[in-house]
């Protein structure tokens, strides 16, 4: 691993990184899926459908387009529609065709429509499950969708096999219009909202470890301690039951509260408090700078005793 990088900053790189190229595919992808609704409505039933236009037709505007809703005959539409209604001037309203999927390209189906006097295609999906697809020529066919005047959108299926049950034409009212606002840029948004949270977790988390290693490096560097070299500078006594009896030193040691044995060695503090050697050393090199028993700071032994 190079100097200067750690694995939480290589991760947040990564997580930027991806950010940065879902929003891009984000913008991209979907500039125009689920701008539409479609709604349907008669005296007694309202209902309202997700659907994703065609780039290929006319947009529908702000204050969308309203028709009688019918179903295509024949309900693919791949051929030239029998229930034409050719460019009637006296229309009481807009005529829409609803239109099944499959065996010919979305383009061949909004031109027959066209033809037969609709003002829009409502295509809707022959599978189960799918998701919904702006549609385009170039999803079925090469070429140009030139000559197209009518509106288009795509829905799902189940949302068209309910359409069919009530497609009779001027018996209810189907309506296209646009929604609120554009899926994708909510999207962006809330990724971009992510991001900053994400990168801010980021940045509490490598200012508490810097913080923690820090720390560990002050307490590292000024644990409380003796220098080694003060310490075996401090005199030792061979234990002896004699040494006992005349109260120069004490029965047990106060670190591992062991009785003292014959032969064995003791380290004497400053204070005249005395302990095992092996005890006593490990105490001040690692533990502390005082006196167990008496709390003599060690730190601030005088050389002048070390060398008498």
């Amino acid at each position: 691993m190079k100097k200067g990088f750690t694995p939480i900053t290589t991760t947040a790189s990564k997580t930027l990184i991806f950010f940065f190229y879902f929003s891009f595919c984000i913008i991209i992808i979907f500039p125009a899926s689920s701008v539409a609704l479609v709604h349907f409505k008669t005296d007694y039933l309202s209902l309202s459908f997700f659907d994703a236009p065609a780039r290929f037709a006319i947009p529908v505007n702000r204050s969308g387009i309203c028709g009688a809703l019918h179903l295509a005959d024949p309900l693919e539409a791949c051929s030239s529609l029998r229930n034409s209604f050719g460019f009637e001037a006296d229309a009481e309203q807009p005529r829409f065709a609803l239109i099944e999927r499959g065996k010919c390209p979305f383009e061949v189906k909004v031109k027959n429509a066209q033809a037969a006097g609709f003002q829009a295609a409502i295509i809707y999906d022959d599978a189960d499950h799918r998701n919904l697809v702006s549609i385009s020529p170039l999803d079925v066919v090469i070429g140009s969708p030139e000559g197209i005047q009518v509106h288009a959108v795509f829905i799902s299926k189940r949302a068209g096999e309910i359409l069919s049950k009530f497609a009779q034409g001027e018996k209810g009212e189907c309506c296209i219009t646009p929604s609120s606002g554009g899926r994708a840029w909510t999207v962006l948004v809330i990724s971009i909202f992510s991001l900053i949270i994400i990168l801010s977790a980021f940045g509490m988390l490598l200012v508490a470890r810097k913080h923690r290693t820090h720390r560990q490096q002050v307490t590292h560097h000024h644990s409380p301690h003796v220098n080694c070299w003060v310490v075996k500078g401090l005199p030792t006594v061979t234990f002896t039951t004699a040494c006992r009896n005349d109260n120069r030193t004490a029965a047990t040691c106060a670190i591992c509260l062991e009785d003292y044995r014959d032969g064995e060695s003791l380290r004497v503090l400053p204070c005249q408090h005395d302990f095992h050697v092996t005890c006593v050393d490990a105490w001040l090199t690692k533990w502390g700078t005082f006196c167990p028993v008496c709390k003599l700071d060690m730190s601030k032994v005088q050389v002048s005793f070390l060398c008498c």
